[in-house]
């Protein structure tokens, strides 16, 4: 016992007299909770061996810590109860090894997005709808420390001359914050979680986001090797789609990703994850996504995955794909798929390469196969809303044909939309690569009269 306890201090006297004075009008629920919550763990910082907690359990940096809590609320008039001192301790052991008053939330598993305007407002989103929770922060110092904590763990920083990054936690769930001046009413932060399980396509099938005759088919996409566009708008589940689309790549195959901040949760044995890092202080030291593709392509690798194209990268990304790295993938913010094309367009326009329109469809046309659209609907939910198939170019414009696609049909009762997914009656070129790679699908799911469940 007491193996994180420092030596004591001769001014531990005064410490003690502060948070009694503080604990004697204190509440769990009460106004002032957060001030002793604070004020603890900020005391106990300085009467805590922080390197020794690196050896310990969990369980037994919470004996020791409650310990040291209760001989520090010892001279309290009014002491907290059995129940009320375990939450404390618990709050405290959350602000020494975790993310304070986040946690609560990271650990609720119908938690999709954390949304945090300022220290006093917090919002989160449960089955697709935001709600306030009543989670706060004792104050905007109190939140920038934990935003500290959060980009410094992946080599990122935060401060008024570098006011916004983009980082993940070790669950790969991925971070925004954004801090004064360009915050005005406070530091803003965006956690959008992921699952701790990643979402595999079952899953998708049994959400209905994706029927499973659908999901066959896009498993056959996946074993062909054929280069996949996922597109959609934000949180609409494109990096939830990859990664289950991924579960289908080979595991005798070399997989590369390449992404801005780490997020993919891919099961394959054989991956090497990239990540891009931005300049230091000096404004120097930046590594861009273009830059790892480039890289990646001396890496031998059977597959490329990008997390997401937002520049210049589209170029290198699209080369690939035409040099004998079939079944790449990769993901863009556009709202429908033909947005998708175009916005891949304008990416080769900002990779400062002289390049025709028509020479850049041209490399589109032919280093695409499947573009897939997905889309958060109305009521939350996220859906798969089109596949459709490249065929090639006809005068200036590539052409394109849909496949199968979500058919809406208003809403129910319960204000959810309705519909349903069908296929359009055309027969993709695809199936001749399916059935060159031993894939069978039946021509029956490409009727137009049949509804996909």
């Amino acid at each position: 016992m007491w193996q994180i306890k420092k030596a004591d201090r001769a001014d531990r006297s005064s410490d003690e007299a502060v948070l009694a004075d503080i604990a004697d009008k204190v509440s769990p629920k009460g106004p002032d909770y957060l001030d002793l919550k604070v004020e603890l763990h900020r005391r106990l910082i300085d009467l805590i061996n922080l390197s020794a907690l690196e050896q310990m359990s969990r369980q037994q940096i919470e004996a020791e810590v409650g310990e040291l809590i209760h001989e520090q609320l010892a001279l309290q008039k009014h002491a907290l109860n059995h129940d009320e001192r375990k939450q404390l301790v618990s709050d405290i052991l959350d602000e020494l090894l975790g993310l304070g008053p986040l946690e609560p939330l990271l650990q609720d598993g119908s938690i999709t997005d954390i949304l945090v305007n300022g220290h006093e407002v917090v919002f989160v989103e449960r089955k697709g709808l935001l709600e306030k929770v009543e989670t706060r922060f004792k104050d905007e110092r109190h939140l920038l420390r934990i935003i500290q904590k959060i980009v410094s763990g992946v080599g990122r920083r935060i401060d008024e001359s570098s006011p916004f990054v983009d980082a993940r936690l070790p669950d790969g769930s991925r971070v925004n914050a954004i801090v004064p001046p360009l915050a005005v009413d406070g530091s803003l932060l965006s956690i959008r979680k992921f699952a701790k399980i990643p979402i595999g396509m079952a899953k998708l099938a049994e959400l209905g986001s994706v029927p499973a005759p659908i999901a066959e088919f896009l498993q056959g996409v996946v074993a062909s090797r054929r280069n996949v566009l996922i597109s959609g708008g934000t949180g609409s589940g494109k990096t939830t789609l990859l990664n289950a689309m991924s579960s289908y790549i080979d595991e005798r195959e070399r997989i590369v990703t390449i992404e801005d901040s780490a997020e993919l949760q891919l099961q394959q044995a054989h991956v090497a994850r990239l990540e891009t890092r931005p300049s230091n202080i000096e404004g120097r030291g930046e590594i861009t996504q273009r830059d790892l593709v480039k890289n990646a392509l001396r890496m031998r690798p059977d597959r490329i995955i990008v997390g997401e194209v937002r520049a210049g990268e589209a170029f290198d990304m699209l080369q690939a794909m035409n040099t004998g790295h079939d079944g790449s993938m990769t993901t863009v913010h556009a709202n429908t798929a033909r947005d998708a094309l175009s916005r891949i367009e304008q990416m080769i326009g900002m990779s400062g390469i002289e390049i025709s329109p028509r020479s850049a469809r041209a490399q589109i046309a032919s280093a695409l196969h499947i573009v897939i659209q997905v889309g958060r609907l109305a009521d939350g939910r996220r859906r798969l809303l089109s596949v459709s198939e490249i065929n090639g170019m006809e005068g200036e414009v590539i052409t394109m044909q849909d496949i199968f696609r979500f058919k809406m049909e208003g809403r129910d009762e319960q204000n959810m939309v309705m519909g349903h997914f069908e296929a359009t009656g055309i027969r993709p070129r695809t199936m001749e690569d399916l059935l060159n790679h031993g894939i069978a699908i039946s021509s029956n799911l490409f009727r137009p009269d049949r509804k996909i469940d």
